[in-house]
């Protein structure tokens, strides 16, 4: 029993392992130890002022996320994955500008890990997508990815998921059209529609019903402003839409596009 209580305070005293972070940018495929990225050339301590997920200002270690795309132009289109099955889509223009928001990669130390996101959670870690300066390009709170096991080079979503698309008849102008863009920044991340998509955290949006057919508009509007006020959940993971994230204006577009969609199903 000494024996084991023994060995049971040697793997307590041990760090954490190092983490790997996979990327894989069309031809070209490698990847990074949580060491290597710490220890980079142009590795620096930077400083975020309102972290998204911490809610309050965080200090990293990070590289700047433009260094390790190569290979990579403003045109291509990126998804970052993360261990819960998280998948952000994300356009590649905002993530390799140098100013005046700019992207990063913050790299977790195993031997200083960061604190829970809360009580029972995890950290933010191992890598986690942060930004400077984020007000000034108009970065949204969904392009902040934490937990990113894997980065990926894809082609657009209207190209991989054309299950997706609203009606191609409807003007360039349409909400509906402006609703889809909203979908695919606020809500691809965790959801599918019509079983496209490659999100793994939340159920499907149009399949088998759409929530604008079972939710009157009241209750669908708080439910996407503050989800804990509609139902409470302890294990609830779905972030509130406040009106700095998501405008009145952008909220009807968004409800717009669902209830297109709910006329679209397979």
């Amino acid at each position: 029993m000494r024996h084991c209580l023994a060995l049971f305070a040697l793997f307590l005293s041990l760090p954490l392992s190092a983490a790997q972070l996979h990327l894989e940018l069309g031809a070209s495929a490698r990847e990074w130890s949580s060491a290597e990225l710490l220890g980079h050339p142009e590795a620096q301590d930077i400083s975020v002022d309102q972290d998204v997920s911490y809610k309050r200002p965080m200090h990293y270690r990070a590289v700047p996320l433009a260094t390790l795309l190569v290979g990579v132009s403003p045109s291509d289109h990126l998804q970052a994955v993360a261990l819960d099955g998280f998948a952000a889509e994300m356009p590649a223009a905002p993530l390799l500008q140098q100013g005046p928001a700019r992207a990063w990669l913050a790299v977790e130390d195993p031997d200083k890990p960061w604190p829970a996101l809360g009580k029972g959670k995890p950290s933010a870690g191992p890598f986690y997508l942060v930004w400077t300066e984020p007000r000034a390009s108009g970065i949204r709170p969904e392009q902040w990815p934490f937990q990113i096991s894997t980065l990926r080079k894809l082609a657009a979503v209207e190209t991989r998921f054309p299950a997706l698309l609203p009606d191609p008849k409807l003007p360039a102008d349409s909400s509906v059209r402006e609703g889809f863009a909203l979908f695919q920044q606020n809500c691809m991340a965790c959801h599918r529609l019509n079983g496209a998509g490659d999100a793994q955290m939340g159920p499907d949006l149009n399949m088998p019903h759409n929530p604008t057919e079972y939710f009157q508009p009241g209750y669908l509007r708080k439910l996407i402003r503050d989800p804990q006020s509609l139902r409470q959940w302890p294990q609830a993971k779905m972030p509130g839409f406040t009106e700095s994230v998501l405008s009145e204006q952008e909220l009807d577009a968004l409800l717009a596009y669902l209830g297109h969609m709910a006329g679209r199903k397979p």
